[in-house]
């Protein structure tokens, strides 16, 4: 048995498959969806071009097909799911690019037809700080009624000097002013963050995670940066041959980040999963599973746990 308390495992940190097993008593799916939206950071409105590491599928690498009917995205990956897990129950997962960024029309008529869908037990919708109109905050309070939602926000640094040179184009101000409004209404908040990106140090990418411990936040995902092809972001890294992360280094540095996470925040990912035909650096990283088990052995080295340096 794990010394951690929300875990039944050998894991050291709460696991999303843990919180969900104690929540519905079933496994629960993800299922990626794919509206076809675009970004305010890419047409123009805040920015062009979007963030560097972001791909032309709008990190939507294993979201739907966008030129299919919702119900039609959502099948497919449904009946996938259900020769896995007969029993499971489904998260409908809004993926690619901005999800609020849109009418409030054409928001509702898509958040609500995924209510329909059999087994389907919440949303979650991936959007940017600077993309939730007031109204659209207004009917996410009443859809959060409804349903289990999950608002997923990419901070992926509270570093501002590093979310110009990443081209994010919104600075932490108005990440902090996002979650107040998201906590008004008892929205789950789940946060992005990204380790790894060009010049940041390990005590700066730590810091990130200190300053999220202290926010009403339900959920964290943590990323490694990694370099896709036709992305500014692989321009930049021929150019400037900054400073990837080994596997050993991410490691150490999300086993540290752990120890500062407060222990009731949910680690909904702990590593990513990049598009193997796309990616250019680091190629560890489709060894997912290692990374997990490495990352599982040195909290256990360390006799450690998520949230051990919080208490001290």
């Amino acid at each position: 048995m794990s010394s951690f308390k929300y875990s039944d495992s050998n894991k050291r940190y709460y696991t999303l498959d843990y919180y969900y097993k104690r929540k519905y008593g079933c496994k629960i799916a993800k299922i990626s969806l794919n509206l076809g939206l675009t970004c305010p950071n890419k047409d123009g409105t805040l920015g062009i071009g979007g963030c560097i590491y972001c791909s032309k599928l709008g990190s939507g690498e294993f979201a739907g097909n966008p030129l299919l009917p919702l119900k039609e995205q959502f099948e497919s990956v449904k009946n996938f799911m259900i020769k896995k897990w007969p029993n499971c129950k489904f998260i409908a997962y809004f993926q690619a690019n901005t999800n609020t960024y849109a009418p409030l029309s054409f928001l509702k008529e898509k958040y609500e037809e995924v209510l329909k869908y059999e087994n389907v037990v919440g949303i979650n919708i991936s959007t940017r700080p600077d993309s939730i109109s007031d109204e659209c905050f207004d009917y996410l309070e009443e859809l959060n009624k409804k349903t289990d939602l999950v608002v997923e926000l990419g901070l992926q640094t509270i570093h501002d000097k590093t979310a110009k040179l990443i081209n994010r184009c919104s600075l932490l101000k108005c990440f902090d002013n996002c979650v107040k409004e998201l906590n008004k209404r008892n929205i789950k908040v789940l946060v992005h963050i990204i380790n790894g990106l060009p010049y940041e140090t390990k005590e700066m990418m730590i810091d990130t995670v200190k300053y999220l411990s202290n926010m009403n936040i339900w959920g964290i995902k943590i990323h490694m940066l990694h370099i896709l092809k036709d992305t500014a972001l692989e321009k930049m890294y021929y150019k400037e041959k900054f400073h990837v992360l080994t596997r050993e280094e991410y490691v150490d540095i999300v086993c540290c980040e752990l120890e500062y996470l407060r222990e009731d925040i949910v680690v909904n990912r702990i590593t990513g999963d990049p598009k193997i035909d796309d990616l250019v650096e680091p190629f560890w990283l489709t060894k997912k599973f290692c990374v997990l088990n490495e990352i599982d052995k040195e909290m256990k080295k360390r006799d450690s746990y998520q949230g051990k340096k919080m208490r001290n």
